[in-house]
Parts: structure tokens; C-alpha cells; sequence
């Protein structure tokens, strides 16, 4: 894969994206759109999850601030239910929180755990929320009552989560990746150490469920197939690095139409990919901070990412007074996100 140059120094949006209005103050944790409309939620470490109406009229985005709502501590994830009424986010304060947003409700606790909570998920076939923690476990819950369904152990602290129903990835600390079935969530399907030699900062299923995604932060994805014989298709690659410069993959998401793939990293680049044809579709200019999350709208048309510090380099590296965190939107062409065969392997070029 070829290497890209830097952006211009202090430039946040190279690409001429869209940007969302009144961004957090501080930076962006997670980032997701509605399944039923365009409705983006963002969760910060300003201890806020956020959302706004994004109105797309042809070639032009805009977006108006809709609703918020508090944690005590830093907020680290949300989802959506699938119906798109409702709003999960969990974080530091150790809890996940329901907000039905769309009926203006009051967001109530709905989860609890020993230590932060990374990662939450509904999952519609089972009518049930999942959410992993820094305290070894993965809990399910029906919102309807205050106790877990049930209590899954992990072997570390859960980093990243993925549902793809059967099929649900887990990544936790020390490079285990957890594969469960959800026919029978309280087995595990299959424990896999990551085929990355570095710490795992995010999973992504394959939209047809047969296999996964891993990042890590050392610029490189896997491929994962989780067939026996499908296993000559794993492989690995390069990626979010500038000559011996080494960047965080922090995000990883699949086109919901084309399941072609996005990744997003440290180096302030987010780029679209083909895993079946092993091709780079498009890289993006690199903006002035790192791309700690991102995610595409329910067909494909919006690409969301935030640019922002991304805590990598703690916070003696952090300065306030300069660090400004922005929310992009691009519109992705049909060239940079739908797949194509590999030169040599048709008749087409």
C-alpha cells in the first residue's frame, strides 16, 4: 500500500468535509447514526452525549444540535436501538444510561459494572443490551429489569466490541479476541489470539457474519475468516503509517451497502478499502489530528468522523487552549467505497 504525504500543518479538514455544528468540548469518544434516519450521536469526554439532525439537500450537509445529556465521568461509547427511539451510552461512571430521545423522556440507568464501561450493543434478535467492561465482563440486559440476564467472564479488560447477529467479537486486553455465538451467548464459540502482534483498538464483524475485522495500534488491520477452511483467505496489512511513523488504527467500519470497509487512525487519515479484492479503494488527506471514531449513516451516504487529541500521548501533550475537537461529514463517491475486481483477475482494468 502506497504512503500518502502529511497534511498541511494546522489544517483540520483537508478534505473539505462538512462540519458539524457546535462540537464537544473536549474530544469525541464514539460516534453513531441512527439506523432510520440521519440522526448523529456523538459521546465525549466532556462527560456529554450529543445529538444532531443531519439534513442532507444534494451536494450540501447540514446539521442543527437536537438534545444532550449528562454522565458524571467521561463517556466512552453509545448505540442505537434499531427502531432508532432510543439512545445507549456508557462510560467512566461505571453505568450505561437509556435516553429515549425521540420521545423527549429522561434518560434512566439501565446497566451497571465494576470499572468503566468500553463498549455497548443492542441486539434486536434478542431484545436485549450488552455491554462490555474494564471489569472483565460482558453483561445482557433486558432494560426492563435491574439486574443482568446474565454475566459472561472475560480473560481481560473488554477494549472492543462488534454484533453481527449470530455472530458477536470481543477484544479485550493482552490480544484475546472472544467469538460468540448469540444462539448460545453463555459459551464461548472460539478464543483467538489476535493475529496482530499489538494491543487491539477495534473489531469489526463482516456483514455477512463469516468472519472479523481487528485494528491495532500499530497501524494494521486483520482479516479474519472464522472457518477452518476459509483460512488461507486470512491476511493482514499495513495501513494509518508515514515512512517509519507508526499510527493507531481507531476505528474500522463496513459500508452498509457495498461491505466495503473504512478505517480510521492516529495519523488524521480515514481510508476506504476492499477486503476481497485487496485493494486500497481511496486514502484520504491526513488532517491536523488524530481520527479517534467514525461511522457511516444507515445507507451508506454519510461518512461521520471526529478530529480531535486522542489521548495517545496522555496528557502532558494535551493543551487545552489549542486543542479544538471538530466532527466532520463526507459524502462518499461511489468510486471510493464500492468494490472492484483486482487488476489481472478479469478482463477489466
Amino acid at each position: 500500500m502506497s504512503t500518502f504525504g502529511a497534511a498541511p500543518a494546522g489544517n483540520p479538514n483537508p478534505n473539505n468535509s462538512f462540519e458539524v455544528a457546535q462540537p464537544p468540548s473536549d474530544s469525541v469518544s464514539s460516534l453513531s447514526f441512527s439506523p432510520k434516519a440521519n440522526h448523529l450521536v456523538a459521546t465525549s469526554w466532556d462527560n456529554q452525549v450529543r445529538c444532531w439532525e443531519i439534513m442532507r439537500n444534494g451536494n450540501v450537509v447540514g446539521s442543527t444540535p437536537k438534545a444532550s445529556i449528562s454522565h458524571d465521568q467521561p463517556v466512552l461509547c453509545s448505540a442505537w436501538k434499531d427502531d432508532g427511539t432510543t439512545v445507549f451510552s456508557g462510560g467512566c461512571d461505571k453505568q450505561v444510561k437509556m435516553w429515549p430521545l425521540l420521545s423527549g423522556g429522561q434518560p434512566v440507568t439501565v446497566a451497571m459494572h465494576d470499572a468503566a464501561v468500553k463498549e455497548v450493543a443492542w441486539i434486536p434478535e434478542m431484545n436485549l443490551l450488552v455491554s462490555g467492561s474494564w471489569d472483565k465482563t460482558l453483561k445482557y440486559w433486558d432494560t426492563r429489569q435491574p439486574n443482568p440476564v446474565h454475566t459472561q467472564q472475560l480473560p481481560d479488560r473488554c477494549y472492543s466490541l462488534t454484533v453481527r447477529h449470530p455472530l458477536m467479537v470481543v477484544g479485550t486486553a493482552d490480544r484475546n479476541l472472544i467469538v460468540f455465538n448469540l444462539q448460545n451467548p453463555q459459551t464461548e464459540f472460539k478464543r483467538i489470539i489476535s493475529p496482530l502482534k499489538y494491543q487491539t483498538r477495534c473489531v469489526a464483524a463482516f456483514p455477512d457474519q463469516q468472519g472479523f475485522l481487528v485494528g491495532s495500534i500499530e497501524g494494521r488491520v486483520g482479516v479474519h475468516h472464522l472457518d477452518d477452511s476459509q483460512q488461507s483467505k486470512n491476511f493482514t496489512f499495513k495501513c494509518h503509517r508515514d515512512g517509519s511513523e507508526i499510527y493507531s488504527v481507531n476505528s474500522l467500519n463496513f459500508h452498509p451497502v457495498h461491505h466495503t470497509f473504512a478505517t480510521a487512525g492516529s495519523d488524521g487519515a480515514f481510508n476506504f478499502w476492499d477486503k476481497d479484492s485487496k485493494q486500497r479503494l481511496k486514502a484520504m488527506s491526513r488532517c491536523s489530528q488524530p481520527i479517534p471514531c467514525s461511522t457511516f449513516n444507515n445507507d451508506g451516504s454519510i461518512f461521520a468522523y471526529s478530529v480531535c487529541y486522542d489521548w495517545s500521548k496522555g496528557a502532558e501533550n494535551h493543551n487545552p487552549a489549542t486543542a479544538k475537537t471538530y466532527i466532520y461529514l463526507h459524502l462518499p463517491q461511489e468510486s471510493e467505497v464500492k468494490g472492484k475486481p483486482r487488476v489481472g483477475t478479469s478482463g477489466r482494468k
